[in-house]
């Protein structure tokens, strides 16, 4: 019988008797979530309210990572400020408890896993999908070297990673502690070289068949991304026949007041897919005023060094601009666009690099109202 989380602290006397243990040791049990087919997370602090509108009362403050049941959406209140009117949602999620603006809550499941004894024979490793709302991890190497994980040490965060993140597993063993199978996570592409520990029921191992290209047959000509900055949408069109359509959150060009700064708005113009990694860990900007993200999964850059479309798991906030220049896009239409277009990408090693225009043209465009 495998220990619950709870059973776990008991045992090692909390978090104070989490630290003197190896690293194998510190690896907690999952968590405990709600049950249901739909549930959310909260990616930020948010008020629990009696309606859906921002002018109700707050029945409860919930705290970023609780996870809550979904009823349904509902239409209500504009969420946001009169100074920022790019807030204007109006989509609401209700809970068993009441109502939170959709915007801060990630949709996840809670998906355990049977986890593998093993490394399948013949590889290094294996690419691994997060399927629980979070997994708690630890850290191997003695000092953190990527610029969130060092922040997270030192204001004693929680070190955590999140539904639908992509990650490399390259060793399982079986936790001296809890009886469970661990494995050992890392980062193939984007690395500083920090090493995870977690458990090995939260994780899915990718196959080579979610990877197959779909449309293959169409010439790569003929196949056409157009991102629309004013409608906030992304249409995936063949001989100009629109095949796929999602909404998406591109470069934001205003600051937290509102004012027009224009750092981090998205490209204009005709660009082409250039890269495509199944995870990379993504960064850039400056101290203080910069992104530093693990494990975004189906990334197909396409302008510059690192300008993308990607799964985006931190925000659900899509409809408006919200990046630091890529285009973010919900995990299961990141993955379909990613599968699309080209170049095609296999199981191993799960990243290509092409020079030239010769992958698939990304249109960024804006349109007056």
């Amino acid at each position: 019988m495998t220990l619950t989380r709870r059973d776990f602290l008991k045992l090692i006397g909390g978090a104070a008797g989490a630290l003197a243990l190896s690293p194998f040791s510190r690896v907690m049990p999952l968590a405990d979530f709600p049950q249901g087919e739909r549930l959310g997370r909260l990616t930020t602090p948010a008020g629990l309210r009696q309606a859906p509108r921002i002018d109700y009362p707050i029945i409860r403050e919930l705290n970023q990572d609780d996870v809550v049941s979904i009823l349904r959406q509902d239409i209500g209140g504009m969420y946001g400020t009169p100074l920022d009117l790019r807030s204007e949602s109006l989509v609401w999620v209700e809970t068993p408890n009441g109502f939170i603006h959709s915007s801060v809550v990630q949709p996840v499941r809670n998906l355990p896993n049977v986890p593998l004894a093993e490394i399948p024979p013949g590889r290094q490793g294996f690419w691994a999908e997060v399927t629980v709302p979070y997994v708690d991890f630890t850290l191997e190497n003695a000092n953190p070297g990527s610029p969130w994980l060092k922040n997270a040490v030192q204001w004693q965060f929680p070190t955590r990673l999140y539904y639908s993140q992509v990650m490399w597993v390259d060793q399982i063993r079986v936790s001296d502690v809890t009886g469970n199978i661990i494995y050992r996570i890392n980062e193939r592409y984007g690395s500083y070289g920090d090493i995870f520990w977690a458990e090995g029921a939260a994780f899915r191992p990718i196959t080579e068949d979610e990877l197959s290209p779909i449309n293959p047959n169409v010439d790569p000509a003929q196949k056409k991304v157009i991102a629309n900055l004013t409608y906030q949408t992304i249409s995936c069109r063949e001989d100009n026949r629109e095949v796929y359509f999602c909404r998406m959150s591109s470069g934001d060009k205003y600051d937290a007041y509102g004012n027009f700064v224009d750092v981090w708005s998205t490209p204009l113009g005709t660009h082409w897919t250039w890269r495509k990694s199944i995870s990379i860990h993504m960064a850039g900007g400056t101290v203080g005023g910069g992104w530093d993200i693990p494990g975004i999964s189906w990334t197909t850059l396409f302008s510059g060094t690192g300008v993308a479309i990607h799964s985006t798991f931190w925000h659900n906030n899509f409809g408006k601009p919200s990046s630091r220049g890529c285009l973010n896009v919900a995990p299961e239409d990141a993955k379909w666009i990613f599968r699309w277009t080209t170049p095609i990408v296999s199981l191993e090693p799960g990243d290509i690099t092409i020079q030239g225009a010769g992958g698939t043209h990304v249109v960024v465009e804006e349109r007056s109202y």
